[in-house]
């Protein structure tokens, strides 16, 4: 009954708390937003991994009521999926089905799925050599349809299987050849992966390492140098951006300019592993791994965003309850969406 309340109280605060927008930030000479700040367009338990498709519906993941929602162009709100086996990251794949990392908990079954178009699911993978995962967090797919995955952990660590030659628990990162053979790409390079995104030429994969667990650790945003059979190439980490002792970032967009945007920090500190001197919002880090651009969202946790809207210049937020959108100058660079353009251009140009 107390939690039927809150379902029903929650949404009507939050509808009357965040009609407001707050002010971007970027500079001068390269203006990043076409809005003076993002506005929420929708409202349900507690959001994550966004993906949006060209009819207009953004998928995204409502944790708190183990399902999968989908927003149509009206703004009206639908169950895609119930149960979703914990979902998290969404993505869709070249074919435009839905993939999605489903995490751990009670209601978690750790693996890759993919919706088929007839509503039907297949398990892409659900252990690496006999041992199941930690919690797949997050995807990304390359030009090949090489999918690669996070696999971290938050919260209890008693059942990690996946361990390295020492015993030590690993929380890695995978890739799915289009064959279903699976790879670990990243070991302990990364402390706990979550968000993930590669560029559009398929050298290089961007990794965010938060272990918001534990204290004085690195949150920092990595670039890897890929090969092109798809590994990583041995001492090519780069640290792109450091969160500090601040919440450190989750999941992440890439523009078309190379940009990264980044959903991180938090408004209230989550003692005391989590400080506010990170504020909570989307940071926008260039390609050199300098900051450009920041949009404040008020409400926590800020957990990912996507690019989509027609031209791709519309950025939807994930944060708490709610999913916000927010109009940009720059183009979104969305795999299976912008892959198509590309090869598009490239046939009538012949």
């Amino acid at each position: 009954m107390i939690r039927q309340l809150l379902d029903n109280f929650i949404p009507a605060i939050l509808t009357t708390a965040l009609l407001g927008t707050a002010p971007v930030t970027s500079s001068a000479k390269d203006k990043l937003f076409e809005t003076p700040g993002p506005k929420p367009v929708g409202i349900v338990a507690f959001v994550e991994g966004p993906a949006w498709h060209p009819t207009g519906n953004v998928y995204f993941s409502d944790g708190g009521n183990n399902r999968i929602m989908r927003r149509d162009r009206t703004g009206a709100m639908h169950v895609y999926r119930q149960p979703s086996g914990a979902a998290n990251g969404l993505l869709f794949d070249f074919q435009g089905r839905l993939l999605a990392c489903e995490g751990p908990g009670p209601n978690g079954h750790r693996r890759i799925t993919r919706t088929e178009h007839d509503g039907t699911i297949t398990v892409l993978t659900n252990n690496y050599r006999g041992k199941k995962y930690a919690g797949p967090n997050d995807l990304t797919i390359d030009s090949r349809g090489r999918i690669y995955f996070t696999d971290p952990r938050y919260g209890p660590r008693t059942d990690l299987e996946i361990r390295d030659k020492q015993g030590r628990a690993v929380e890695g990162v995978y890739r799915i050849d289009p064959d279903g053979t699976v790879t670990q790409v990243i070991t302990h390079q990364v402390d706990r992966p979550n968000g993930i995104h590669i560029t559009p030429d398929d050298r290089y994969l961007y990794v965010v390492d938060n272990n918001n667990n534990t204290p004085n650790v690195a949150r920092a945003v990595w670039r890897f140098s890929l090969t092109e059979k798809g590994n990583v190439v041995a001492n090519s980490r780069k640290k792109m951006h450091d969160f500090g002792r601040g919440r450190g970032g989750d999941g992440m967009a890439l523009d078309v300019d190379g940009r990264l945007y980044i959903a991180a920090g938090r408004t209230v500190a989550s003692p005391p592993n989590e400080t506010t001197e990170v504020a909570g919002g989307v940071y926008v880090i260039s390609k050199e791994g300098k900051l450009v651009g920041f949009i404040p969202i008020k409400e926590d946790s800020v957990t990912n965003c996507t690019f989509g809207g027609k031209d791709l210049k519309t950025l939807y937020i994930t944060a708490g309850h709610t999913l916000w959108s927010i109009q940009t100058t720059a183009k979104g660079f969305v795999p299976w969406l912008s892959r198509q353009d590309s090869q598009r251009n490239d046939n009538s140009s012949k």
